[in-house]
């Protein structure tokens, strides 16, 4: 069987976005296949070589994270960009570690997914701006990065930091505090 070449593979648990982000990049000329979980994205490499893929970063009891692992793995070539709700600068550097091109907080339109995967170059006429994070944030980013370094294990983060496992779940469940 010969594999075809499609231009996105859409991993998303969430079928809505996965649906919507098929039909924006349709529109625009793109072919695009979703999947709703890590095995049906790793399925679906047998029979599809994908140039792109946007991979979700919960997906269900899946990581994204593996599954950039797995992808590249299958298809050295593919550009991935990560997409996530739950955004912080440890996972989206093992993101970036594991082989993804770049790393988007939702929501994120179809422009700027585009803009992810080098559509438009940018260029740096002027230094950043620094803005220091908040409190809250700085607590969101500790949290993630002892998470990442206990590979997810929630227990051992929260005997890590010192705090009841109780608590880590409900403060995990929340959606990060912006910048």
């Amino acid at each position: 069987m010969s594999a075809t070449t499609t231009n996105f593979l859409i991993v998303d648990d969430d079928v809505t976005l996965a649906g919507m982000l098929e039909r924006v990049l349709q529109r625009r000329g793109f072919s695009t296949i979703s999947a709703s979980d890590a095995a049906r994205a790793l399925q679906l490499t047998n029979g599809h070589i994908f140039e792109r893929a946007i991979v979700d970063l919960k997906l269900g009891s899946d990581s994204g994270l593996h599954l950039i692992r797995e992808l590249k793995l299958r298809q050295p070539e593919m550009a991935i960009v990560m997409l996530t709700g739950y955004s912080s600068i440890s996972t989206a550097v093992e993101a970036v570690k594991l082989g993804a091109v770049n790393y988007l907080c939702k929501p994120a339109d179809a422009d700027e997914i585009l803009a992810a995967f080098g559509e438009q170059k940018q260029q740096l006429s002027t230094e950043p701006t620094y803005t220091p994070l908040s409190i809250d944030r700085l607590e969101w980013e500790h949290i993630q990065k002892v998470l990442q370094e206990n590979d997810g294990n929630i227990s051992a983060t929260a005997r890590a930091l010192g705090m009841h496992r109780r608590t880590l779940q409900r403060k995990l469940h929340k959606r990060p505090v912006k910048q």
